[in-house]
């Protein structure tokens, strides 16, 4: 799993607020994503990309289950998730690394595997451990649903997804004796009301952002096996490439004399 970059502390993010809800023994993890959605879409414009308007609806929820996740786990945690859609056929991948509070991600719509049920992958490294990964079925377009049947079979335990007003998502996950039942019933409209049904413990709040930490550096390294290979065949007679982001499809131009210093410098 690729490494992330540290972000500025100072920098505003989005505060996401987990709760512990009593007599019910379930976490709750909430927040509004408004912020997030425009540093995303700002990341679209800067990088010239317009994924199709189902894919990046789609995107948008996998990232807000993914952001929820992510602020739910240990702060030792990077995480990093594929998941695989049939129908449409598209693949959309997240990356996150909770001691930077960080989360990234992409589209990938060409050349995507086809196969009888979707698929959801998971990366996990905890702190200096190895690298664990689980992969779970997915069925349908809907990331909610994906995630949740990936709590179901990877994590063995219950969680639900709920869009609970304009931008705001929350996630409510099953703990040690947890009232399934209710947990089961819940509706969207339930979840905005738990301030005033359920006695919520504020547990923590995070604050995540969007951010990758690809730059020109990390593109170059990517490609100094191949240019110190085949430099003809990456360059021909172009005196410049464009590399995306394999984790967040940034645009990044290299050129050939660029490279070819990088090179020496890495002798």
């Amino acid at each position: 799993m690729p490494e992330s970059t540290p972000v500025n502390p100072a920098e505003a993010g989005l505060e996401v607020k987990t709760y512990f809800v009593r007599s019910r023994n379930a976490l709750l993890a909430r927040a509004n994503f408004s912020d997030l959605f425009v540093d995303y879409y700002l990341h679209l414009s800067t990088h010239q990309m317009k994924p199709e308007p189902q894919h990046g609806e789609m995107f948008k929820r996998a990232l807000a289950a993914f952001t929820l996740h992510c602020a739910s786990q240990p702060r030792n945690v990077m995480t990093a998730w594929t998941m695989n859609f049939q129908q449409p056929l598209v693949n959309i991948f997240l990356a996150g690394d909770n001691e930077f509070g960080s989360v990234t991600g992409r589209v990938f719509s060409e050349n995507v595997r086809q196969m009888p049920e979707g698929l959801l992958s998971a990366d996990v490294i905890r702190g200096k451990g190895e690298p664990l990964r689980s992969a779970v079925n997915i069925m349908g377009d809907d990331p909610f649903k994906a995630v949740e049947m990936f709590y179901a079979q990877s994590e063995q335990r219950a969680a639900r997804y709920f869009e609970t007003g304009e931008d705001n998502y929350a996630m409510i996950t099953e703990h040690p004796d947890c009232d399934m039942e209710w947990l089961r019933g819940l509706t969207a409209e339930d979840v905005a009301m738990l301030d005033d049904t359920e006695t919520l413990t504020l547990m923590e709040t995070r604050v995540e952002r969007w951010h990758c930490g690809c730059n020109q550096e990390r593109m170059m390294q990517v490609l100094l096996p191949t240019m110190k290979q085949e430099a003809e065949a990456l360059f021909a007679a172009d005196p410049k490439i464009e590399i995306r982001c394999p984790r967040c499809a940034g645009r990044h131009v290299v050129t050939r004399e660029a490279m070819e210093a990088f090179v020496e410098a890495n002798a």
